[in-house]
Protein backbone atom coordinates (compact mmCIF):
# COMPACT_ATOMS: atom_id res chain seq x y z
CA UNK A 1 0.00 0.00 0.00
CA UNK A 2 1.17 3.41 -1.10
CA UNK A 3 2.37 5.26 2.28
CA UNK A 4 2.23 9.27 2.75
CA UNK A 5 3.24 11.12 5.31
CA UNK A 6 1.85 14.62 5.87
CA UNK A 7 2.17 17.36 8.85
CA UNK A 8 -1.38 19.05 10.03
CA UNK A 9 -1.61 22.51 11.95
CA UNK A 10 -4.47 22.54 14.45
CA UNK A 11 -4.85 26.27 14.07
CA UNK A 12 -6.08 27.88 17.54
CA UNK A 13 -7.12 31.81 18.08
CA UNK A 14 -7.17 33.93 21.03
CA UNK A 15 -10.70 32.80 21.91
CA UNK A 16 -9.59 29.11 21.67
CA UNK A 17 -11.48 28.15 18.47
CA UNK A 18 -9.91 26.44 16.00
CA UNK A 19 -9.59 26.59 12.14
CA UNK A 20 -11.11 24.01 9.88
CA UNK A 21 -11.08 24.09 6.14
CA UNK A 22 -12.67 22.18 3.98
CA UNK A 23 -10.92 20.41 1.01
CA UNK A 24 -11.17 21.84 -2.85
CA UNK A 25 -9.49 19.10 -4.56
CA UNK A 26 -8.63 15.35 -5.44
CA UNK A 27 -10.78 12.41 -4.14
CA UNK A 28 -11.49 13.60 -0.52
CA UNK A 29 -12.65 17.21 -1.94
CA UNK A 30 -15.31 18.67 0.22
CA UNK A 31 -14.15 16.77 3.58
CA UNK A 32 -13.14 18.73 6.31
CA UNK A 33 -9.54 19.05 7.48
CA UNK A 34 -6.96 20.55 9.40
CA UNK A 35 -4.77 22.33 7.02
CA UNK A 36 -0.74 21.14 6.01
CA UNK A 37 0.62 19.11 3.68
CA UNK A 38 2.93 16.61 2.60
CA UNK A 39 6.54 16.88 4.52
CA UNK A 40 9.24 17.60 1.21
CA UNK A 41 12.56 15.67 1.16
CA UNK A 42 15.10 17.24 3.54
CA UNK A 43 12.50 19.00 5.38
CA UNK A 44 11.60 18.14 9.25
CA UNK A 45 7.94 18.09 10.06
CA UNK A 46 7.87 22.20 11.58
CA UNK A 47 9.31 23.12 8.24
CA UNK A 48 7.50 21.60 6.28
CA UNK A 49 3.76 22.47 8.27
CA UNK A 50 5.29 26.46 8.13
CA UNK A 51 5.76 26.43 4.40
CA UNK A 52 2.40 24.51 3.80
CA UNK A 53 0.40 26.78 5.70
CA UNK A 54 2.15 30.01 4.04
CA UNK A 55 1.30 28.07 0.72
CA UNK A 56 -2.26 27.07 1.51
CA UNK A 57 -3.81 30.18 3.81
CA UNK A 58 -0.82 33.17 3.12
CA UNK A 59 0.10 33.21 7.04
CA UNK A 60 2.93 32.53 8.99
CA UNK A 61 2.35 30.11 12.27
CA UNK A 62 4.04 29.50 15.12
CA UNK A 63 4.02 26.24 16.34
CA UNK A 64 3.04 25.83 20.11
CA UNK A 65 3.23 22.32 20.72
CA UNK A 66 3.19 18.75 18.95
CA UNK A 67 0.02 17.20 19.69
CA UNK A 68 0.97 13.37 18.22
CA UNK A 69 0.96 11.38 14.69
CA UNK A 70 -1.86 9.75 13.66
CA UNK A 71 -1.71 6.99 11.06
CA UNK A 72 -4.86 6.08 9.15
CA UNK A 73 -5.52 3.44 6.14
CA UNK A 74 -7.79 4.72 3.49
CA UNK A 75 -8.57 2.53 0.83
CA UNK A 76 -6.00 3.68 -1.47
CA UNK A 77 -2.75 4.81 0.90
CA UNK A 78 -1.68 4.27 4.61
CA UNK A 79 -1.39 7.84 5.91
CA UNK A 80 1.40 9.21 8.88
CA UNK A 81 0.07 12.79 9.95
CA UNK A 82 2.25 14.80 12.37
CA UNK A 83 0.21 16.61 14.15
CA UNK A 84 0.79 20.50 15.60
CA UNK A 85 -1.38 23.30 17.78
CA UNK A 86 -0.28 26.92 16.38
CA UNK A 87 -1.39 29.42 16.20
CA UNK A 88 -1.45 32.63 13.68
CA UNK A 89 1.49 35.08 14.40
CA UNK A 90 1.62 37.23 10.79
CA UNK A 91 -0.70 37.79 7.81
CA UNK A 92 -4.21 37.87 7.37
CA UNK A 93 -5.91 34.12 6.62
CA UNK A 94 -6.51 33.78 2.56
CA UNK A 95 -8.26 29.93 1.09
CA UNK A 96 -5.47 29.43 -1.34
CA UNK A 97 -6.66 25.85 -2.09
CA UNK A 98 -9.38 25.50 0.03
CA UNK A 99 -13.38 26.10 -0.55
CA UNK A 100 -14.42 27.38 3.00
CA UNK A 101 -12.96 27.55 6.48
CA UNK A 102 -14.54 28.21 9.83
CA UNK A 103 -13.51 29.31 13.50
CA UNK A 104 -15.08 25.89 15.48
CA UNK A 105 -15.44 26.71 18.86
CA UNK A 106 -14.36 23.72 20.89
CA UNK A 107 -17.43 22.49 21.84
CA UNK A 108 -18.47 22.90 18.18
CA UNK A 109 -15.85 20.51 16.29
CA UNK A 110 -18.28 18.04 14.81
CA UNK A 111 -20.39 19.95 13.35
CA UNK A 112 -18.43 19.46 10.21
CA UNK A 113 -17.90 16.78 7.91
CA UNK A 114 -14.39 15.62 9.26
CA UNK A 115 -12.08 13.46 6.93
CA UNK A 116 -11.55 9.79 9.14
CA UNK A 117 -8.06 10.74 9.63
CA UNK A 118 -8.77 14.07 11.07
CA UNK A 119 -11.55 13.15 13.24
CA UNK A 120 -8.90 11.24 14.95
CA UNK A 121 -6.35 14.12 15.44
CA UNK A 122 -9.66 15.65 17.53
CA UNK A 123 -9.31 12.45 20.08
CA UNK A 124 -5.19 13.84 19.96
CA UNK A 125 -6.64 17.24 21.15
CA UNK A 126 -8.91 15.82 23.87
CA UNK A 127 -6.07 13.44 25.13
CA UNK A 128 -3.45 15.97 25.07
Amino acid sequence: MKQIEVVAAVIVDEQGCVLATQRGYGDMKDGWEFPGGKIEAGESPEQALRREINEELAVDIHIDRPLGTVEWDYPKFHLTMHCFQCHVTHGQLTLLEHEQARWLNPGNLLTVDWLPADLQVIKLMHNA
